[in-house]
């Protein structure tokens, strides 16, 4: 088995409303990251993408020129598919089915429709909540999730502190869209509810933009532009009585996918949560980085709500450095592929609030979705 590395990162802006479409976002993006490794188009062999992007690697071949594919792969879903596609990649590179595979994620959901006002159809679990009125993402999740804050005695001012810190780490980095906007905890607690318990602020951004990443063999990225950033791990879950994303009706409501992931994830990296050095956690909404630290081994479930009391999410003090450039709370949401990109910024030393030394970044996607998480290294 080959090893496999990250060789090339590239983004467009983000922000409410871009006026390109979706081809036209998904292509600078990897040609960006493209340029970021030092790599021509005809280079690429391999394309992994989510079922969501409305540009498919058929598209993106007829418009940057990679020439033949030998492997290419979709994975379902929006939130949970980021590192998923990392790691779908890496196994490419590592069994010998492509050389240079390029994952990407495009979106115009700040522009775009909202599917739930102009007629969506829904998963076959929801038939036991859209006729309750349970319609959205954020209703299913603000049902889990008041549930699992009352269990694991996390009060709203303990979950406030994802948010503004969140926020705090977004005035660092130009390219947020929330850059400039400052949030307190005062400000939080008094913004208007969008689905109880879950805030304003305890919701994602609406975004357009796309974010892409070049992955290679080490052999071959060590030989390009920047610090070798590897994949050491990769986990994918599904939960066996999983329907997304309020799993009401289950034995266990509070179990999720990313705690099939967590037990997995960690095994035959050499590395554990106690050596990461900085996280990058999928924030859909705020409740998802509290499962996560619970899923991956960072916090026991009892002590959830002094660990974020304490600023341990901070980049200023706190023992797990978490979404340093603010995340899909106040960066962007561009499914988490933007949280990819951070992650490798982390490792090389260029990211806009550096974590001192970084050696070993988690990447997660969102916990209540079907998942996928990553372990990165700078060896």
């Amino acid at each position: 088995m080959r090893r496999a590395a990250i060789a090339g990162i590239g983004s467009t802006e983000y922000s409410r409303a871009i006026g390109r479409s979706d081809r036209a976002l998904a292509c600078e993006a990897v040609r960006a990251a493209l340029i970021d490794a030092g790599l021509d188009a005809e280079a690429v062999d391999g394309v992994v993408c989510s079922n969501l992007d409305t540009t498919d690697e058929t598209e993106l071949n007829r418009n940057l020129g990679f020439g033949d594919l030998r492997f290419f792969a979709q994975l379902p879903g929006g939130g949970g598919a980021a590192a998923g596609l990392i790691g779908l990649a890496a196994m490419a590179i590592g069994t010998g089915q492509a050389n240079v595979v390029v994952a990407y994620r495009s979106r115009k959901r700040g522009s775009g429709p909202r599917p739930w006002a102009t007629g969506m159809q829904f998963h076959e679990g929801a038939g036991w909540l859209a006729p309750h009125g349970l319609l959205r993402p954020v209703d299913e999740v603000a049902l889990w999730s008041r549930r699992y804050l009352s269990e694991r005695g996390v009060s709203r001012d303990q979950l406030g502190m994802v948010a503004v810190t969140f926020r705090t780490h977004a005035q660092a980095n130009p390219g947020a869209q929330m850059q400039g906007r400052t949030l307190s905890l005062q400000d939080y607690l008094e913004s208007r509810w969008i689905s109880e318990p879950l805030c304003l602020f305890d919701c994602s951004l609406e975004s357009d933009g796309a974010a892409a990443v070049v992955v290679a063999s080490s052999e071959l990225a060590r030989d390009l532009r920047h610090r070798l950033v590897e994949v050491a791990g990769f986990a994918q879950g599904i939960s066996a009585d999983y329907q997304p994303m309020a799993n009401a009706w289950a034995a266990d409501p509070l179990r999720q996918p990313s705690d099939v992931a967590g037990a997995a994830l960690w095994e035959g990296t050499g590395v554990g949560p106690g050596d990461v050095d900085v996280a990058q956690i999928y924030d859909g909404f705020s409740p998802m980085v509290l499962k996560a630290l619970e899923s991956y081994g960072f916090c026991p479930p009892g002590d959830l709500g002094g660990f974020l009391a304490d600023g341990n999410l901070a980049l200023s003090g706190g023992a797990l450095p978490t979404n340093t450039s603010g995340g899909g709370l106040s960066e962007a949401n561009i499914h988490g592929m933007n949280l990819v990109v951070e992650a490798v910024h982390q490792l090389r030393g260029t990211a806009n609030l550096q974590v001192h030394g970084a050696e070993v970044c988690f990447v997660s996607a969102a916990a209540l979705a079907q998942t996928s998480a990553l372990v990165l290294t700078a060896p």
